[in-house]
């Protein structure tokens, strides 16, 4: 099975338009599996229509928790967090979930062992078939709550064995934006990697930066430009740093309300509009070869 992740350094760029019209198209020759690791904003099932037949609950986090029976009051833990987690209230501390990080230094010193740390359920992730047919692995983080990075490795351990389930021969994930722990997570252990980039200063500063990130894997990667035509100077500026970087672009994206009304529609924009399937189909092409 190939695994090929869509990434790109800033959101906004295209990612999940690219990934649900590349899945569309290759699925109509080869058996596939998307998966979802933007778990903060996940909407490739949106997208895609994604019918859910499993969904489950699972922790990848730690919160400090107070046992009230035990404490006196000491507020010794209020002092020691760096997460400003802990509030003194009128006799006994006050924790707020959504602030602690689950580090432990309040269980440390606390005297009377009156704070435990447990994991707790902070995330979702569902299988599903998409209305095209292919199956869909999505993660979602719960409201306020932290861990993306741990959730991501959980997601992607569920689609391998939905892809195995299913004899996919191609994975395609549709990464978080930007480089941070989520996209560590997803961009491991792949092997081929689509950054998506569109020709403005910020999405070129941030283009940069993912390929230093994808360098450090020392995964092959190509570059596709969305909205190209709207700025034509900064888009010559991105074809001469991939030739720099020896990296291919196997696709040009034009800038047109026809994305916009695609998503708004919840389609591929090459469901939404066929004249778009041949620039899919050239891209699928150029990085499956």
């Amino acid at each position: 099975m190939k695994v090929i992740n869509v990434l790109s350094g800033k959101g906004g760029t295209g990612k999940t338009m690219v990934s649900s019209s590349l899945l569309w198209t290759m699925s109509r020759k080869k058996r596939v599996v998307g998966i979802d690791c933007d778990v903060d904003a996940a909407n490739l099932g949106m997208v895609l229509g994604v019918k859910i037949t499993r969904r489950k609950e699972i922790e990848t986090s730690k919160k400090a928790f107070l046992i009230e029976e035990k404490c006196t009051g000491c507020f010794k833990c209020v002092d020691v967090c760096n997460f400003s987690a802990i509030e003194k209230g009128d006799n006994k501390p006050v924790f707020n979930r959504f602030l602690c990080e689950g580090c432990g230094s309040c269980e440390l010193v606390c005297p009377e062992n009156a704070i435990e740390i447990k994991t707790v359920k902070n995330a979702w992730i569902t299988e599903g078939t998409s209305r095209y047919g292919f199956p869909v692995v999505s993660g979602q983080l719960k409201m306020g709550e932290s861990g993306s990075g741990k959730i991501v490795t959980e997601v992607r351990r569920t689609g391998e064995r939905v892809a195995k389930e299913n004899k996919s021969e191609i994975m395609i994930i549709d990464s978080a934006a930007g480089i941070s722990c989520p996209v560590i997570a997803s961009v491991r252990n792949t092997d081929y990697v689509i950054a998506v980039s569109e020709p403005t200063p910020s999405g070129f500063n941030d283009l940069k930066r993912a390929i230093k990130l994808v360098e450090f894997f020392k995964i092959p990667c190509g570059l596709i430009i969305n909205k190209f035509d709207i700025n034509k100077e900064l888009t010559r500026k991105i074809e001469n740093f991939a030739k720099e970087k020896g990296l291919s672009v196997p696709g040009r994206i034009p800038y047109h309300k026809d994305f916009v009304d695609a998503a708004v529609n919840l389609k591929p924009v090459v469901v939404y509009k066929k004249k778009y399937r041949e620039i899919f189909e050239n891209i699928a092409e150029k990085i499956y070869s």
